[in-house]
């Protein structure tokens, strides 16, 4: 098991307000190896939240996180900060590609903390390797303002695979591209996760995208549910 979430619940409370918001819900979830599972829900449920609790950029304010059987509450911030960049990969709806950088000085950003010597050693060949499969092997002298928005977003998935994670954490990955590249760029997640065996979580609104998980959850007023 890569992270089980036990039971975590999540709410916001405005100082001096006497009611409170709550986001999330008693939510139970475990990701295994090769999962592949979409959220989907309206606006303002909770998906994005649920995300960062899973990718521990967020805590929950009650209930246990954890990570290959491990509480988070056992890691320290810089421990935490080193399971995210060797282990989980984040693909967001806008691409945050460095524009001063070109493709491949950004593909290779994550490998600069990398401790692992073999891993950093083989960053450059991994790197070109995975821009090949994508179709950008060509285009790694450009920079983002010389790409298109297909393309930077086919970009930001090499970026998150470089560290060969165990899990890819996918916020409304096509939420910026037009149909056809959407629909390339979904087609593209589900392959790596059938080839390269990576768990993927993946909130969207889309629900051609969502069907190419294979399993679909459906978060409305904090409550996650079979969908």
């Amino acid at each position: 098991m890569i992270i089980e979430l036990d039971s975590i619940s999540k709410y916001y409370e405005n100082e001096g307000a006497i009611t409170r918001r709550n986001v999330l819900n008693e939510i139970s979830l475990a990701i295994n190896p090769g999962d592949a599972l979409s959220i989907v829900g309206p606006s303002g449920s909770g998906k994005s939240t649920l995300l960062n609790i899973l990718g521990t950029l967020d805590l929950p304010t009650s209930g246990i996180v954890k990570i290959k059987g491990k509480s988070i509450h056992d890691f320290n911030e810089k421990q935490l900060a080193k399971i995210r960049n060797d282990n989980i990969g984040f693909i967001f709806q806008l691409h945050h590609l460095l524009p001063q950088l070109n493709l491949i000085e950004n593909i290779l950003v994550p490998t600069i903390p990398q401790k692992d010597k073999s891993l950093k050693k083989s960053a450059l060949e991994r790197a070109m390797n995975l821009l090949d499969s994508v179709g950008l092997v060509d285009k790694i002298h450009q920079r983002p303002g010389q790409l298109s928005g297909g393309e930077c977003q086919r970009a930001a998935v090499v970026r998150a695979l470089i560290n060969e994670p165990d899990l890819i954490l996918a916020d409304e990955p096509t939420g910026s591209l037009d149909q056809d590249s959407a629909e390339k760029l979904g087609e593209l997640l589900s392959v790596i996760n059938k080839k390269q065996n990576v768990a993927m979580v993946m909130v969207t609104h889309s629900h051609d995208l969502a069907k190419k998980m294979d399993k679909i959850y459906k978060l409305d007023h904090g409550n996650l549910t079979d969908y």
